[in-house]
């Protein structure tokens, strides 16, 4: 008998439809059920790409004598982090204060009003059973003291990443950020490139930071170090050298073995950085990156609709990465008298360079395509070659059975691609990359936007609908300034507008002066939270701070300047803490100390001179143009004939006749980045 999720949209509820728990999904139902049975309640939170969420559901959640104890004690709730990342963000909360440590699967035993008493991530089936009757014991004996710790733990999650409100610093000075570099640069891998841990992340908003920061400081210490880690990224196998695209993070600390589900938003914002980093220093692996990515995401992830999926499995036919490894006897076989030179290109052994049985996980020595060329390639005929060998691959691996698909489509990271698909274009000069992004704005509009015009987590399905969260709103804003700034439509830029009132009416709390995750008119949870912290997404608060500024300087709000002034100003003295959990905000603290340059094209030209104004990197610019606008910084400079400015602190320079003659300008202006 299948139980209540089989009726779910969601790949990872669907998933355990069939277990033998009496799963339900998150609802007014389930919560009644509780309270009304006076049961405890088990809050399950995973998702249809995690690796231990699939394992602990064979060992515990498929075995018959644990069901039981879950059936006979609880009640028992499964939820998609991904459908429900406001559950996922308390329970998460909770766990680490328990804990210290946090991940998925999440597991939660709470009060049958849902504050929680106790919890895990991962759980052997013994352990699991030992905890559930140990704490049903508890429940049924001495019920005051789950309810006493309860209490106390709530209090906790109310206060995490609760910030004071603080004065807002006369100026941020190079000396701040010189005491959030210095501690957090002592983490460089200088062996294997990003930081010296283990599992190895990419974080893209990291290097990000690191490299608008060497350019505008002029550190070349650090420049070199983000260029040397995205090459060992590109080149590892955490990036599928076949098929393109990047896994979530690799397990070993040289970017070799990936834990092998792919994610829409780190593939996403890797396109991004890999395009920024070739405006910065041009290489034919960084173009190869991000071609081979979007061609994967156009490939493998893109819906009907227009939309993108949010991920791929790590697993297939049950065993984790069978789809992405090969054997050195198949690359031979496939590959005939090419076999030789691409087994030592891959790095592929006959013993096998992962697991025993002759398992290979693909991967490129930093300087291997520099040694093609010094073995005779021409550039033109080395890429063509190692495309032609990459397509051979891949159609041989398509033979294979998939990994599973998590056919969700979160608003959320359809724009965080979306950003990476403008940013892509406006660097590589592609056309397809944009009417890729529009394709996907389309869908965001179509789709992501409720009958009553309200932003929605995801298109609705026969269940519901989800309200955005404010990552929803942020990433969303973000994209669609991108798109005005890539083809100077204005319409986009209302759209950004449009959706940002609705966040400053919705999200924002005056009395604290922070935004909250949820919208006020969102379901009421045990806590209502802020996200302020940056990880592998940047957190919703940042992200929305960082337009807020944009659209300030576009549309000349001072009330969105003034908001953002403050938020940023509650977060400022938590950044030197500990860099990496804040490079967004680290990221607006740049532009704070090195200003931002508004770029003004006008006349004919405007968008012609945006794309020369393109093959040059100015890591703190936004760009205007177009021959009649009402936006403040044009509305005075309309006309045919194509001039350039150059504006800061709303002042605007002299026209200029050229790009040549602007870029002069920005050079030689003492507060903006140098210009390659």
């Amino acid at each position: 008998m299948a139980n209540q999720l089989q009726y779910e949209n969601s790949p990872y509820l669907k998933q355990h439809a069939h277990n033998p728990v009496n799963w339900m999904p998150w609802s007014k139902e389930a919560l009644k059920k509780a309270k009304n049975e006076n049961k405890l309640i088990i809050v399950s939170i995973g998702y249809s790409a995690c690796h231990w969420c699939h394992v602990m559901e064979r060992e515990s959640f498929e075995n018959e004598a644990i069901a039981q104890t879950m059936n006979a004690f609880y009640v028992s709730i499964k939820i998609d982090r991904e459908e429900r990342p406001d559950i996922d963000q308390i329970y998460m909360i909770a766990v680490q204060l328990m804990t210290n440590a946090g991940g998925w699967p999440l597991n939660c035993i709470c009060l049958p009003d849902g504050r929680p008493i106790y919890g895990g991530t991962y759980f052997r089936p013994h352990d699991w059973q030992q905890v559930l009757l140990q704490i049903a014991q508890m429940w049924e004996e001495t019920p005051e003291v789950a309810v006493d710790y309860a209490e106390r733990l709530s209090r906790g999650i109310h206060q995490a990443e609760r910030l004071p409100i603080a004065p807002i610093p006369e100026a941020y000075t190079a000396t701040d950020l010189h005491d959030i570099v210095t501690p957090w640069q002592a983490q460089f891998d200088t062996t294997n490139g990003g930081y010296s841990r283990e599992p190895k992340f990419p974080l893209p908003n990291n290097w990000l930071f690191f490299l608008r920061y060497a350019v505008l400081a002029k550190n070349q210490s650090v420049l070199e170090h983000v260029h040397f880690t995205l090459h060992k990224i590109a080149n590892g196998g955490i990036y599928d050298q076949i098929g393109g695209g990047f896994a979530r993070y690799a397990v070993d600390g040289r970017w070799h073995v990936p834990h092998f589900e792919k994610m829409l938003y780190d593939n996403g914002q890797l396109i991004s950085l890999y395009s920024e980093a070739y405006q910065q220093q041009p290489t034919k692996l960084y173009e190869r990156i991000v071609e081979e990515t979007v061609g994967w995401a156009t490939r493998e992830m893109l819906a009907e609709n227009g939309g993108f999926y949010a991920a791929l499995d790590a697993d297939s036919e049950g065993v984790e990465g069978k789809f992405y490894t090969f054997h050195q006897e198949e690359l031979e076989n496939v590959l005939g008298e090419d076999a030789p030179l691409f087994i030592d290109y891959f790095h592929v052994t006959k013993s096998g360079n992962w697991h025993e049985e002759g398992t290979n996980v693909l991967y490129c020595a930093v300087d291997g395509d520099k040694m093609a060329l010094e073995s005779g390639f021409s550039q033109d005929d080395w890429k063509k070659y190692l495309h032609e060998i990459k397509a051979k691959l891949l159609i041989y691996r398509e033979k294979r059975i998939r990994p599973g698909l998590d056919h969700k489509q979160p608003t959320s990271w359809n724009a965080l691609f979306l950003k990476g698909l403008v940013d892509a274009y406006r660097v590589f000069d592609k056309q397809q990359y944009l009417d890729l992004a529009i394709q996907t704005a389309n869908f965001i509009k179509e789709y992501c936007i409720s009958n009553e015009g309200v932003l929605l987590h995801q298109p609705a399905d026969h269940n519901r609908q989800i309200l955005g969260f404010l990552d929803d709103y942020a990433f969303t804003i973000d994209s669609f300034i991108s798109l005005y700034e890539a083809t100077f439509e204005e319409d986009w830029l209302d759209e950004a507008y449009s959706l940002a009132q609705e966040v400053m009416e919705m999200f924002y709390d005056e009395e604290d002066r922070t935004f909250f995750y949820t919208a006020h008119n969102a379901e009421e949870l045990i806590a209502r939270k802020s996200e302020i912290m940056d990880n592998v997404i940047p957190a919703s608060s940042s992200a929305i701070v960082r337009v807020l500024y944009r659209l300030g300087e576009l549309l000349d709000k001072e009330r969105h300047i003034s908001v953002a002034d403050q938020v940023f100003a509650n977060v400022f003295p938590h950044i030197k803490q500990y860099g990496s959990a804040y490079s967004n905000w680290a990221i607006q603290l740049l532009e704070h100390v090195y200003g931002n340059n508004e770029i003004a094209l006008t006349g004919m030209d405007a968008k012609a001179w945006r794309k020369q104004l393109d093959r040059h990197y100015i890591p703190n610019k936004i760009t205007l143009g177009g021959t009649k606008s009402n936006l403040p910084l044009l509305k005075d400079k309309g006309g045919l004939e194509s001039k350039s400015y150059l504006c800061k602190n709303k002042a605007c320079s002299l026209p200029q006749n050229s790009v040549e003659e602007l870029l002069i300008l920005i050079h030689n202006n003492r507060d903006s980045s140098q210009i390659n």
